[in-house]
């Protein structure tokens, strides 16, 4: 008589994001974990930290958060319907294709955006403050 093979209570987080299919390869979640964009229940953690059922998961991959319950501990990489089942997604829906071109995009080592530039980012953004400039 053979046992039905049993689940761990608990495994590193990086190797449960990477056997849901929240990362492509085990490097990169212990990567993003080092790196501070793994959070376990609002906590940056490192790559052997271990995670249960219930604990909440945000993940930032390419500049957008991912937030996951798990509910399923694995350790072993998956087929994505059954990657599917083991987590809860609450993560925010994506912003819309017109916002995202909107947006305004500094060349890549352009160096720190002006103060005028700032301003107009957080206007874009909704993050404003400050009253409207005025034109002379």
């Amino acid at each position: 008589m053979t046992l039905p093979p049993t689940q761990p209570s608990s495994a590193r987080v990086d190797s449960w994001t990477w056997a849901t299919r929240l990362f492509k390869t085990r490097s990169a979640a212990a990567t993003a974990c080092r790196g501070g964009h793994v959070k376990v229940n609002g906590v940056a953690v490192k790559p052997a930290h271990q995670v249960k059922a219930g604990d909440e998961v945000r993940v930032r991959i390419s500049g957008l958060e991912r937030i996951v319950i798990v509910e399923q501990i694995i350790t072993k990489r998956v087929g994505a319907a059954i990657a599917a089942q083991c987590l809860i997604d609450k993560s925010p829906p994506p912003p819309a294709p017109e916002i995202v071109a909107a947006m305004p995009r500094r060349d890549r080592g352009a160096g720190r955006p002006t103060k005028r530039e700032r301003r107009e980012t957080d206007r874009l953004l909704g993050r404003d403050d400050s009253p409207p400039p005025h034109d002379e």
